[in-house]
């Protein structure tokens, strides 16, 4: 971890004990899926669309294409028309038809565990990686998406402005076990009280360790 004063590592000990005594300490994905390739899928999908869009999208789409096989087999203008209504289904046929192929023919039908490799396949950067290894694999890693940037930048755990440089700073201050917990609660608060156009600053209990509170 990163070297940082006392004081400094108290407060961040501090949020995170608050983290846990609010959201509690247990693991939740908010994608609904029952194979690891279903939540590569429906992650690709979750791309600048929110989880309940895509749940609804995939409840009928994961019937339809029961298989990978499916998947690597479908054509793109019907795929599009499936996942018309999460956004950009353009790219999103394309990436997870040849995201498919990818994982027949060069892993077994097996969805990798490794950030390289899950970085390989088309429509997947680090924060659907990470979401897989963190979910799946139970690897330690952190998700950065909207929420986690955010609310990161505004405790005052994060300066920088990329996902990817994020993510370093997060993991070096952050103590390994709370990675995968940290993603978990940080979104959900995100979602809840410190959202983004209407941070209810008055009722969060994160307040007072909040460099940003009111602002």
């Amino acid at each position: 971890m990163k070297k940082i004063s006392a004081k400094e590592k108290a407060r961040v000990e501090e949020i995170l004990r608050r983290l846990d005594e609010h959201y509690t300490t247990d693991y939740k994905c908010y994608l609904n899926y029952e194979t690891p390739w279903q939540l590569l899928i429906a992650t690709i999908l979750s791309a600048q669309c929110t989880d309940a869009r895509v749940n609804l999208v995939t409840k009928d789409l994961f019937v339809k294409y029961p298989t990978l096989e499916a998947f690597a087999g479908a054509g793109q203008a019907e795929l599009e028309k499936d996942i018309h209504s999460t956004g950009f289904y353009k790219n999103k046929a394309k990436n997870i038809i040849a995201c498919a192929q990818k994982l027949l023919h060069e892993f077994g039908g097996e969805v990798p565990r490794g950030i390289e490799e899950l970085t390989s396949l088309a429509g997947v950067g680090r924060k659907t990686a990470n979401v897989i290894r963190g979910n799946v694999y139970h690897e330690p890693s952190v998700v950065v998406d909207t929420h986690v940037k955010r609310i990161s930048r505004k405790l005052g755990l994060a300066k920088e402005k990329e996902p990817e440089k994020i993510e370093r700073e997060l993991m070096e201050i952050l103590p390994e076990d709370h990675w995968i917990l940290y993603n978990i609660q940080i979104i959900t608060h995100g979602r809840g009280l410190c959202t983004a156009k209407n941070p209810q600053c008055e009722n969060c209990f994160l307040r007072d360790l909040c460099r940003e509170a009111d602002a």
